[in-house]
């Protein structure tokens, strides 16, 4: 069982994952959208989705720091683990609750808006439902990390390990089986909720409009005549093969 959801499960996800949002973009690209209700409700869906996303990008930033990073990295910088636990439980915890917040938000307001609610699809609600399990069980683990046991579980040397060996293609099956229960839980909600990725209003995040936050400002300049300019300003149209039925009425 430990050889099936460790070893061999994460990869099938990845093939899901990846195929999945080849197979999207080149049939469903018309779908590929987070098919925006704005138009039916705007002051909840302001409140609810900058504090989901904001949550969100901390708790990537924080799962990346925590499972990619080498606990000797940061050990080699001085950082004691007693501090690194309380920085995750302190900064991780916030996160959680903000995404975890933000998401409850936006899914009453799915729910308690007709539009919006008769707008959702089965993927939809599907999707709600394993991404909230998602938080709340990160939440979970974010706190077991630090109370559970004597000392709290030291996920840096099991979790960790295992993710990290994914990419090199030898699963560390013994270090993720020795995590607790709650992190078993975790990790196969969060495999389960990027399986069904692909398939749901969350692909939009591939296609994250990023070069906005790169591109040229936009010049708009004026047609109208500049008072003390060189020459005329031209007019933007002119008709083509009419006559001028002005001249012709003189």
């Amino acid at each position: 069982m430990d050889l099936l959801l460790w070893g061999v499960l994460p990869y099938v996800m990845v093939a899901v994952l990846v195929g999945g949002s080849i197979w999207r973009y080149r049939y469903d690209q018309f779908g590929w959208t987070t098919r925006s209700s704005q138009l039916y409700e705007s002051r909840l869906l302001r409140i609810g989705s900058p504090i989901f996303h904001f949550g969100l990008l901390a708790v990537i930033a924080g799962h990346f720091f925590g499972l990619v990073i080498p606990m000797t990295w940061t050990l080699a910088v001085g950082m004691s683990q007693d501090f690194y636990h309380l920085n995750a439980l302190l900064v991780g915890g916030v996160a959680g609750v903000g995404t975890l917040g933000g998401i409850l938000i936006l899914i009453y307001r799915r729910r308690k808006t007709g539009p919006v609610f008769m707008a959702t699809t089965r993927n939809d609600k599907v999707m709600y439902v394993v991404l909230t399990a998602a938080i709340v069980l990160g939440l979970w683990t974010t706190v077991a990390s630090v109370f559970e046991g004597d000392h709290g579980h030291n996920y840096r040397e099991t979790v960790s390990p295992w993710f990290r060996s994914l990419f090199i293609f030898q699963p560390d099956i013994a270090a993720m089986a020795a995590a607790p229960f709650s992190f078993h839980i975790h990790t196969l909600v969060g495999m389960l909720l990027f399986t069904i990725w692909p398939f749901t209003r969350l692909v939009h995040a591939f296609t994250a409009p990023l070069h906005y936050l790169f591109r040229p400002y936009i010049v708009y300049r004026t047609r109208d005549k500049v008072p003390g300019a060189v020459r005329p300003v031209r007019r933007g149209w002119a008709p083509i093969g009419t006559p001028d039925r002005t001249r012709d009425k003189r």
